[in-house]
């Protein structure tokens, strides 16, 4: 299953100001969540529907979306409410099955396999599932159901808001197939564009196409490309990156970049800070997670679980390049994030990752850590990074 919170920045946000005493749910009126206009963020990052019939888009600037609807209210972000949110959603959820794998901070997939003895018929769950997280947490959810992740998250799209979707195996042809080719799951808006170039213009066009006529645009992609159009999915449910509470770090860009390279000093600059956080706290991390936002605001999160964990800048780094280099596609990327998990306490000695001096890089960074302790986090950073403003992580 894959369970998705209905419009999240906007739902979470009426449910924190009906318990502040509010009569009004902000759902129900002309409303959107903007970020600061000051900086880039200053664009509606989430609508009600009222002001989507009004032609407000996600994405927009909060000018703009005042001029199509002169009546618009706006509300800021509320992070520390949200994630108490999503907390509260995947501890109900977990109550069930600890068999979930976090996908962002409002979106989940679980593992109904190993639970379906004991709850029963996977549609009358989620039915009871979806009730439950409305009255106890006064939001509601879209959960698809299929046979495989991408086909839950597909099903979970469908419509909404609040609705159950089945997109089992022997209906994709039926209910996917008809799709246009930008709406399959991690076909970004430019290889979208491409495709229909090439005149494959929907899931089910894609889906029959030879591998072999596409790699020329594609290159290792193309087989990809067509699997996923065919709903095929083999990776499993995994929740192990969520054991142990992590340590992120994400920033939005001064602008949409597209060639991949240009995102590594931002990257760097990231890992940069957060292992500094991570060696304050004497940890050291076994899973790197990079987080990518597109201009279409979707969001993709990729990782890695190492052989050995570490705490060193530089071997996070390369990790993260590496997770970087395949997440690769012809999106437009606008903010970067990333996070460590799974967290354990620093060993006394601990093996490279890639046969450098361990000790060297470690007495290197513990020495910049005390520097910067002393004199600030801005004083040094590392050659080929960009330094981050300071804000609230």
């Amino acid at each position: 299953m894959h369970i998705d919170v209905n419009n999240a920045f906007l739902s979470w946000s009426a449910v924190y100001y009906n318990l502040k005493g509010s009569k009004v749910d902000i759902r129900t009126t002309y409303a959107v969540i903007g970020g600061d206009e000051k900086t880039r963020n200053g664009i509606v990052l989430a609508k009600s529907m009222y002001a989507k019939k009004k032609g407000v888009v996600t994405g927009e600037t909060l000018y703009s979306a005042r001029k199509k609807c002169p009546g618009l209210k706006t509300y800021p972000m509320n992070y520390p409410f949200y994630q108490k949110m999503s907390n509260k959603l995947f501890s109900l959820i977990k109550s069930y099955s600890p068999d979930i794998e976090i996908a962002s901070i409002d979106e989940c997939y679980l593992d109904y396999t190993k639970v379906k003895n004991i709850y029963g018929d996977e549609l009358e769950f989620a039915k009871k599932l979806q009730k439950e997280i409305y009255e106890k947490l006064k939001f509601t959810v879209n959960i698809g159901i299929a046979n495989n992740k991408l086909c839950a998250k597909m099903a979970s799209d469908f419509t909404k808001p609040n609705k159950i979707h089945t997109l089992y195996n022997y209906e994709i042809k039926e209910k996917m197939w008809p799709l246009d080719v930008g709406e399959l799951f991690m076909v970004g808006k430019k290889t979208a564009e491409k495709l229909k170039i090439m005149n494959i213009n929907t899931i089910g066009k894609l889906a029959n196409t030879e591998p072999i006529r596409l790699y020329p645009m594609f290159k290792n992609q193309a087989k990809f490309l067509v699997d996923i159009a065919n709903g095929i999915d083999n990776s499993s449910v995994d929740s192990s990156s969520y054991e142990a509470k992590g340590i992120s770090n994400e920033i939005t860009l001064e602008k949409d970049y597209s060639n991949y390279k240009e995102l590594e000093p931002f990257l760097l600059a990231l890992c940069d800070k957060v292992s500094l956080r991570l060696r304050k706290l004497n940890k050291s991390a076994s899973v790197i997670a990079v987080i990518l936002k597109d201009n279409t605001f979707k969001r993709r999160t990729h990782q890695k679980k190492l052989d050995y964990p570490t705490n060193t800048t530089d071997e996070i780094f390369e990790v993260a390049k590496i997770i970087l280099k395949e997440m690769q596609n012809d999106d437009e990327i606008r903010l970067i994030g990333l996070r460590l998990d799974d967290l354990s306490v620093c060993n006394i000695r601990q093996i490279s990752l890639f046969n450098n001096s361990l000790n060297d890089d470690s007495k290197l960074d513990k020495t910049i850590d005390k520097l910067k302790e002393k004199y600030g986090t801005n004083i040094l950073f590392k050659a080929g990074s960009v330094k981050l403003k300071n804000k609230k992580e």
